[in-house]
């Protein structure tokens, strides 16, 4: 039988059961799933390619749930790959230097890429024509140059391409989005505002070889615009439920220079759709980690203040009311969980979910056009600025 390989992109989250499919299309072809086994429930074979985006741990520190395998890592680091070693309790027999050793060594049947942002479309050029998915962190890609050719590769071979995002597995955004569109307890959106960053990856200790490529405006893409616009860029989709916006605006500024020299530390974007605003604040600068999101309807609001606290004030009523949102369940509350799911299961990603490569074609020219806003000086309207990009 040949072997299939995932690719998810990952930062941190995914589409859940408590999410409503939309009437928008997917992309035009199917990706082939792995044929079930009767009666059996074998663990996804997993590969995992580079240690040097530290949310690896999320993977290599994981609780066995008996769901994913890690087959194969591939590091030609092994210093980095032996401290990991010795922290997660693998064994180097594990670790290659290379995605060709690994591959042809372990036949996984999905890759997990935790590499640069700019080698994620390697990951896809070799994986790709092999049948093998591929997950990666987020953001999808560096550029939508990137991110067009990985999906046209996803397409002609018939992979999953999937991007992951810390926030996609908070059950604060699903109650929202549950609020929204299931009970109606605000009224049509209006604004959302999106506050994510933290203090400074040099600041909250990331290590050497995180801040390598982080901090690197071609191996990441951008500073804070790339880092942490994604996040809203990503999440805004999904709640607008695939529309694109009919503008784009960016500023950015480097606050920092004597820490960050090549890249900007701060951006701002506001995306304007037809009948609502979105703004997304990005920063290396706040005073402590932050992923929340305010999204204001025509009659009331919902705050999600982390991952699982919320603040809402219900049309109709005069005061907010605190609340925690209940558990995922267990079966959609992890990227890895959810890619078994869709390889082994024949689980059916909706379009323009948090993981989805709909959403995420869109996340990566929203990104692209808050690049082209804030050099020119100028809003980009989406239309006239597509027909740039082709």
């Amino acid at each position: 039988m040949k072997k299939h390989i995932i690719i998810i992109a990952i930062y941190t989250i995914s589409s859940l059961l408590l999410m409503q499919k939309t009437n928008a299309h997917s992309l035009d072809y199917k990706p082939v799933l792995q044929s079930k086994e009767s009666g059996i429930s074998k663990p996804l074979r997993v590969g995992v390619i580079g240690l040097v985006h530290t949310h690896v741990h999320w993977i290599l520190g994981r609780a066995d749930r008996g769901d994913i395998e890690i087959v194969g890592i591939v590091e030609p680091n092994r210093e980095l790959a032996l401290r990991y070693s010795k922290q997660h309790g693998y064994s180097m027999n594990l670790v290659f230097n290379s995605m060709e050793e690994m591959i042809q060594n372990t036949n996984p049947e999905a890759v997990t890429a935790f590499n640069t942002i700019y080698d994620h479309l390697r990951v896809v050029e070799y994986c790709a024509p092999k049948g093998i998915h591929v997950m990666v962190e987020k953001p999808l890609a560096v550029s939508w140059d990137h991110a067009k050719r990985m999906i046209e590769l996803a397409e002609k071979h018939k992979i999953f391409l999937l991007t992951n995002y810390e926030t996609s597995w908070y059950p604060s955004n699903y109650a929202a989005f549950n609020d929204i569109y299931n009970y109606d307890k605000i009224g049509e959106i209006r604004k959302i505002v999106f506050r994510t960053g933290h203090q400074g990856p040099i600041e909250i200790g990331c290590n050497p070889e995180f801040l390598e490529w982080l901090t690197d405006p071609v191996l990441n893409g951008g500073g804070a615009l790339t880092d942490f616009g994604c996040y809203g860029a990503n999440l805004a989709t999904w709640l607008m439920k695939g529309i694109e916006p009919i503008s784009v605006a960016c500023t950015v500024q480097q606050i920092k220079p004597e820490l960050y020299p090549k890249v900007e530390d701060e951006a701002t974007i506001i995306l304007t759709y037809p009948r609502s605003q979105v703004i997304i604040q990005a920063s290396w600068n706040w005073p402590l980690s932050v992923k929340d999101m305010k999204v204001y309807g025509q009659a009331g609001y919902i705050y999600c203040k982390n991952s699982e606290d919320m603040e809402i004030q219900e049309k109709g009523k005069k005061q907010s009311v605190e609340l925690k949102a209940n558990p995922l369940p267990e079966a959609r509350n992890d990227p890895f969980t959810l890619l078994k799911q869709i390889i082994h299961n024949g689980y059916d990603l909706p379009p323009f979910s948090l993981s989805s490569v709909e959403n995420n074609a869109i996340v990566m020219k929203i990104l692209e056009l808050a690049k082209i806003s804030a050099k020119t000086g100028t809003t980009a309207i989406w239309d006239d600025s597509l027909e740039i990009m082709k």
